[in-house]
């Protein structure tokens, strides 16, 4: 598999587009379906979790926001909270894709089938971010130009999140246990990442874990423009970039090779 298999694939999904939307819908909608509180958990779930996170570590064991400055410890987490919970949750529900789906016969590219539930967890996280904007307005923290880089930042992110996503799809169908394995890596993975904690409070040795860490680099830079202390590093998201578009080939390609037999594994 190459890029222009890749190129190929866009197109293919282009032309299913309706097909992708529907199955968006379904995912949305099939979610809160019969929940009293329906679409208000998409904003009750991060908040509490931000509250609960923010009296643990900010008032209990007081983790300080270092560069932030006077940033309150709850809009510092969020920041950082919101992409990663983007992140995290897409390739849980990613993982299962394929394994609650409908796989038949018909054609249709079934990469489909994996960006539904991605671009779903997108429309949970456009209504999560509600929750930064309030928090800013009250404590009148206001934006500044470096806002503007949130757009490649999010574009990286996704690229990676797919990357990922297509090779844990396909792998969890074959071996159910992948996504047990997933649960405990993005748990390991969240506590690798500057989410609570600032990242210049990382020790000089244990530099280099957070510059091979894709997810460190995205998370700092989010952080970084939405609270306006600086652009990001340029020379971090360059690599951040490469190394996303390498998983989203490699991913890909996984994905693409073990495609005939899916039908087989349901």
């Amino acid at each position: 598999m190459n890029m222009l298999s890749l190129l190929k694939e866009v197109r293919s999904i282009y032309r299913w587009r309706e097909l992708l939307w529907q199955m968006v819908a379904r995912e949305v909608k099939a979610r809160y379906k019969q929940s009293i509180l329906g679409y208000f958990w998409v904003i009750l779930n991060p908040l509490a979790q931000m509250l609960v996170m923010s009296f643990a570590f900010s008032i209990i064991m007081k983790i300080p926001t270092n560069a932030a400055g006077n940033i309150p410890y709850s809009v510092f987490l969020f920041t950082a909270l919101l992409p990663w919970n983007l992140f995290s949750g897409s390739l849980a529900s990613a993982s299962n894709s394929l394994i609650n789906g409908l796989i038949s016969k018909i054609y249709f590219p079934r990469t489909i089938m994996v960006l539904s539930t991605i671009l779903a967890k997108i429309v949970d996280f456009i209504f999560a971010t509600s929750i930064l904007v309030i928090y800013m307005i009250i404590y009148r923290l206001p934006l500044s130009w470096h806002i503007l880089w949130v757009i490649p930042i999010f574009i990286i992110q996704q690229l990676f999140t797919i990357g990922l996503s297509l090779f844990f799809a396909a792998a969890n169908l074959l071996y159910r246990d992948i996504q047990y394995l997933l649960s405990m890596v993005l748990l390991l993975w969240m506590y690798a990442t500057p989410i609570i904690y600032p990242a210049d409070i990382v020790p000089d040795k244990y530099r280099i874990l957070f510059q091979i860490n894709p997810m460190a680099v995205i998370i700092n830079a989010y952080r970084q423009v939405i609270l306006g202390l600086s652009e990001p590093k340029y020379s971090s998201l360059i690599i951040a970039l490469i190394v996303s578009i390498i998983t989203l080939i490699a991913g890909f390609s996984y994905f693409k090779s073990r495609e005939k037999i899916f039908a087989d594994n349901i």
